[in-house]
């Protein structure tokens, strides 16, 4: 009971046996064998949420593919995860992007360019919020987003964080950038 008790806490907290803890040769093959079974046990039961909202973004001069590929390349952890374009007989130009899923920051979102343009684009009252880990990291977004933008409101503390800003990137998507 005790062995079993050790091994479920080590697989709660993480511990491996490649870690201090088990590094004692007195632990046993069985010992290995039933902490596996019981991790494995253990995640199979912790649930797997799928983001139930995404956010989408319609763009209406063939650029999707374009805007995808800069906030691709701003934030950590994103990446395209797939892309279904318009093909020939289609109402859109060929190759633009009918859907595509990407992920900023493990954040979903979907793109498309339009076939027809509508009356409507994106509003700044729509925004993403990006909290900033340092400095460094708010003045590079800053600088990225607003290039070929417009500064909304320029960085300044505000008086409810320590600097805040809010810009309109080159394709008219809205950012508000927060540092703590």
């Amino acid at each position: 009971m005790k062995t079993t008790l050790i091994i479920l806490i080590s697989a709660l907290l993480g511990f491996g046996y490649g870690d201090n803890v088990w590094e004692n040769a007195h632990y046993s093959k069985e010992v290995k064998r039933e902490n596996d079974t019981l991790t494995a046990s253990l995640n199979k039961r912790v649930p797997t949420m799928k983001q139930q909202i995404i956010t989408s973004l319609t763009f209406q001069k063939n650029d999707a593919e374009d805007a995808m590929n800069f906030y691709v390349s701003l934030f950590d952890n994103s990446r395209i995860i797939g892309i279904h374009r318009w093909e020939k007989e289609g109402p859109g130009e060929e190759g633009t992007i009918m859907q595509a899923v990407f992920e900023l920051n493990g954040q979903k979102f979907i793109c498309s360019d339009s076939p027809p343009v509508h009356d409507w684009d994106f509003t700044p009252a729509v925004s993403s919020f990006v909290e900033c880990k340092d400095e460094k990291e708010f003045e590079r977004l800053f600088s990225k987003l607003s290039e070929e933008g417009e500064v909304a409101v320029p960085p300044g503390n505000y008086g409810f964080s320590q600097k805040f800003a809010w810009v309109i990137d080159q394709y008219s998507v809205s950012w508000q950038l927060n540092l703590q």
